[in-house]
């Protein structure tokens, strides 16, 4: 339930077009392109083509009539087939894969340079326009668009672009590139279309092209353009689909997920009536942030200053329960320093919240991005010998956070940085499957993203991004959209080591972001590191004063 990055990755923000006028047209010239091309739906009855057209595109943002392909007007009926075979939990996600065309390629070597223009080139016809590829437009904003992914020939780490190894063999061929179109449905949820584009990944498919659209109802439409499966032929691509599917953990429709025999445990033993919180006795002050599911106020409880998480009712469903659940769980068993402190809770549903200490100083990512403050050695020390203490005492209680980050980082009035936002936290399981690409894209292990086995050296690699962003004060790989930055890491992708670091600074966060998570140190380790190097910054400065 993170309140600043938790917005569903496939929804399409409400956008302005000045006129309801132009969207009427769109509408008007798909009804009369299917009848005037005598499609067979379309004629049987005409009326309720109409009000099918006009449900249909009630349900989608404004966007998804201005990427309308009018060359393809029919394809309004299958994504309306499509969005309705997704509504049964047994079809989650609803697919369909359909071949296009060919993409011609001539490659030559010209002078050490790659030429593909000899040829003329067409222009993929699949449902959409290519003018409405989605683009990301930050990290904190609903995905609106999303751009071209082409995992073939990508940015190095010093922004100049990279041709496969293969490629820079010498040649003098044409051959074609097949062009599919895979367009999925399923109940939107965030971190939908990371986890869609990482299913066309790991089949070795490259996508071109995302349209992605969110409907009023909760559901996702989204259309990927790819290349890379190497026959016309769909039948093998649409197995092969399901079968990746079927691997990954967890459902689709969003519902809850089985709970572990720990964690069934920590809840049967929770009495209410120790934490349990009247919510009437609960003083609401200003709202501090808000993220996609739930808002954070300062209030005052008992006369205690306390921040308060709201779960949006609107947005509650099994699966915002079950995090709700656990986070209470985690935040009763927890008790430390550095860890923010949990004083209770609301459950009676749907008015849903939790309430903690009041940080003052608010996060380290405010700290640092909106304040542009570039620490001082000894106070980045400082805060990541608090964060690592906090975290030790975390994995030592059994528990994996999952999204460390510096917005879940908390300083109190003294600049004591406390660990915070369990929401995605968990009890580690040593005998199950924790839950894929669960986090924060930027701050993601590689494994977490490629859907693999993970433990607790998956919150060391984030601490190594914090770390590297407490030295920098710059946000991880800023000239990227968060997707992008994990199809990166994936691909052996790290932040580019800043100058002028101390040099067991620079060492440490290497071997804290190894793609090899037994390879990372351990908490206490960097722990033990940060404070010898803090014990000898100190000692520097107040030597010359000894004299």
């Amino acid at each position: 339930m993170d309140l600043l990055e938790g917005v569903g990755e496939s929804s399409s923000p409400p956008r302005s077009f000045g006129s309801c006028a132009v969207l009427y047209d769109i509408k008007n010239d798909v009804y009369n392109r299917l009848v005037q091309s005598g499609n067979a739906e379309a004629v049987t009855n005409l009326e309720l083509l109409r009000e099918q057209l006009d449900s249909h595109f009630a349900r989608l943002p404004a966007s998804y009539g201005l990427d309308i392909n009018m060359d393809r007007a029919e394809d309004v009926l299958l994504h309306q087939k499509i969005l309705v075979r997704a509504k049964d939990p047994d079809n989650q996600p609803a697919y369909h894969v359909r071949y296009l065309e060919n993409y011609w390629t001539r490659s030559d070597d010209v002078e050490g340079q790659h030429e593909f223009n000899d040829l003329p080139t067409q222009k993929p016809g699949g449902s959409l326009n290519n003018e409405g590829i989605r683009k990301h437009m930050n990290d904190f904003e609903t995905c609106s668009k999303l751009e071209d992914l082409n995992l073939e020939v990508r940015q190095n780490f010093n922004g100049k672009e990279e041709i496969p190894a293969e490629d820079s063999i010498r040649r003098h061929d044409i051959s074609h590139i097949p062009i599919h179109e895979v367009i999925f449905s399923t109940i939107d949820k965030p971190k939908l279309l990371s986890q869609l584009s990482a299913l066309l990944s790991d089949i070795g498919l490259n996508i071109r092209e995302a349209h992605v659209f969110s409907t009023t109802d909760g559901y996702s439409l989204d259309v990927f353009v790819v290349d890379g499966w190497p026959v016309e032929d769909t039948k093998a691509l649409h197995k092969e689909l399901g079968k990746a599917i079927s691997r990954i953990e967890g459902s689709w429709s969003g519902s809850s997920r089985s709970k572990s025999a720990v964690e069934k445990y920590i809840l049967a033993r929770s009495k209410p009536e120790d934490w349990e919180i009247d919510r009437r006795l609960l003083k609401i002050g200003e709202r501090i942030a808000s993220g996609s599911c739930g808002d954070l106020y300062h209030g005052m409880y008992l006369g205690m200053d306390v921040a308060i998480k709201f779960i949006r009712s609107e947005h509650l469903n099994d699966t915002l329960e079950d995090e709700f659940a656990q986070e209470v769980a985690i935040l009763r068993q927890v008790q430390h320093k550095h860890v923010v402190r949990f004083i209770g809770a609301c459950t009676e549903s749907p008015h849903l919240c939790i309430v903690t200490e009041y940080m003052p100083g608010g996060s380290l990512y405010d700290y640092l991005h909106k304040n542009h403050v570039i620490l001082q050695l000894s106070q980045l020390l400082s805060f990541g010998i608090d964060v690592c203490k906090g975290m030790e005492y975390l994995h030592q209680s059994n528990i994996i956070h999952r999204d460390l980050k510096t917005a879940n980082l908390l300083m109190d009035a003294n600049n004591v940085v406390k660990v915070a936002d369990f929401g995605v936290a968990r009890f580690q399981n040593k005998g199950g499957v924790m839950t894929a690409e669960t986090g924060t894209y930027r701050w993601m292990a590689p494994e977490v993203i490629n859907h693999q086995p993970y433990d607790q050296k998956a919150d060391v690699f984030s601490f190594a991004i914090v770390l590297w962003e407490l030295v920098t004060a710059k946000v991880p790989y800023d000239t990227m959209t968060p997707l992008q930055a994990a199809l990166g890491v994936r691909q052996g992708l790290r932040p580019e080591l800043p100058e002028n670091a101390h040099p067991r600074l620079l060492d440490l966060m290497q071997r804290s972001w190894e793609a090899i998570p037994s390879d990372r140190p351990s908490f206490s380790e960097i722990q033990v590191e940060l404070e010898l190097l803090l014990q000898e910054v100190e000692d520097a400065v107040a030597a010359p004063n000894e004299r």
